[in-house]
């Protein structure tokens, strides 16, 4: 099975400092609906790790973070990808929750929910979390550049091994080589 993981904000999407609280707010990167329609029709099976302060926080509720990804699945499926399933904490960074990343917790789901190890799967993210998170069970970390992914990278604290991508469409030419 090639498992691929990928963190939402800033890699699907774009971000906000202040959250995406609504389904109007959330919209693509250029290319990476493409992307996951590719690794999809590659025969890869996407699932999404993406924490959800805001839900925490208040800022929106759960009815509104279904929508979202909703609109997330529909634009994918419109462009002939598939999001196979969406882990999600919804806990704030002070619970030191888990499943919150960089805490592995979401990734030991996924790994449970497939039957898989996490060895070497490829995990795309654009935070200092995702990497680590990635890095702890044994997964590929990946940086691509959209969203935080700029500061992350220079920062200079990723996991040895980390690969570096511009944007999610790039990380698929690779991938998919």
């Amino acid at each position: 099975m090639k498992l691929l993981i990928l963190d939402r904000d800033g890699v699907i999407n774009h971000d906000s400092a202040h959250y995406i609280k609504s389904p109007d707010e959330w919209r693509p990167i250029a290319g990476s609906l493409e992307a996951i329609a590719r690794f999809t029709q590659a025969g890869w099976r996407i699932v999404v790790a993406t924490n959800q302060a805001g839900v925490g926080r208040g800022l929106f509720d759960m009815a509104t973070l279904n929508a979202i990804h909703a609109k997330m699945h529909r634009a994918v499926n419109q462009v002939g990808g598939r999001i196979e399933a969406v882990f999600y904490c919804p806990d704030t960074a002070e619970s030191n929750s888990p499943n919150r990343k960089p805490n592995p917790g979401m990734y030991y789901a996924i790994s449970e929910r497939y039957g898989a190890s996490l060895a070497n799967v490829p995990a795309i993210g654009d935070s200092q979390r995702d990497l680590d998170a990635a890095n702890s069970c044994g997964a590929q970390p990946m940086l691509v550049l959209t969203g935080n992914g700029t500061k992350t990278r220079d920062k200079g604290e990723m996991p040895p091994g980390t690969q570096i991508y511009p944007d999610l469409a790039t990380a698929a030419t690779a991938l998919l080589q």
